[in-house]
């Protein structure tokens, strides 16, 4: 593992790491949230890990299933969501019950952010209140970013994303919709992405490198959302990238 350069716009707390390839990439993520998870449940009893969907941590997550640790005191939870059945091949909540709650992961409680209310408004109230029992500020969030820009479903352009990236707002889920195909998501906000004691970015690829790089050197959050994370100073970011 090794360092690599991003210029930053401010003095954000920013850990650069690159690996030789995707598989060691993974693996380390996974000591390092393992380490992370036992020193919060040694600390407190209890930990809570929140964490995005897409392909790109599908390894992240196999490996972090078999890390032993006290996973009954273990919560989980995701940092968005699409509004669609959970049952989808496209839902985040299959992905991580797929990969990440099995094997000695299986104990881990988890957190859905699909509620069992039909109301729009109601349901997400009811999911805040859910995420509630999650131990704050959240032991480890694992971030990814598109080749956009985005990060959880903070999409450029979204209807609600304003409101997501308020700095005034109190850590909340948000609702947003993306323009492009009308596709309804939940989201945590900046604030409660930032309710952390240590953020992960896990990235692929020289054109999200690329993106990151524009971000952290002062790209406007608007355009490129990640840049509410790393280039804000209250929470260190680790960005974990392979080519």
């Amino acid at each position: 593992m090794t360092p690599f350069p991003i210029r930053t716009s401010t003095e954000a707390r920013i850990g650069r790491h690159t690996f030789a390839d995707s598989t060691q990439q993974a693996q380390s993520l996974a000591d390092e949230v393992a380490r992370l998870l036992r020193a919060a449940l040694s600390a407190r009893g209890t930990a809570s890990l929140i964490v995005s969907g897409g392909r790109s941590p599908m390894l992240f997550f196999e490996r972090l299933s078999r890390a032993e640790l006290a996973w009954r005191h273990v919560t989980v939870s995701l940092s968005d969501e699409r509004v669609i059945d959970t049952a989808s091949g496209e839902s985040n909540e299959r992905l991580v019950r797929t990969h990440l709650l099995v094997n000695a992961a299986h104990d881990a409680h988890f957190i859905s952010l699909r509620s069992p209310l039909a109301d729009a408004a109601g349901g997400l109230a009811d999911r805040n209140r859910a995420l509630l029992r999650l131990a704050r500020p959240f032991d480890v969030v694992v971030l990814g970013m598109g080749v956009d820009g985005h990060t959880a479903s903070m999409f450029a352009g979204a209807r609600g994303l304003d409101a997501a990236l308020d700095a005034h707002a109190a850590p909340a889920l948000v609702s947003l919709t993306l323009v492009q195909d009308a596709q309804a998501r939940i989201s945590l906000n900046r604030a409660a992405l930032l309710d952390a004691r240590c953020i992960f970015l896990l990235i692929q690829g020289s054109e999200k490198r690329d993106v990151l790089e524009r971000a952290c050197a002062g790209a406007a959050p608007a355009e490129l959302p990640i840049a509410a994370i790393v280039q804000q100073e209250k929470v260190a970011v680790n960005v974990y990238w392979t080519a």
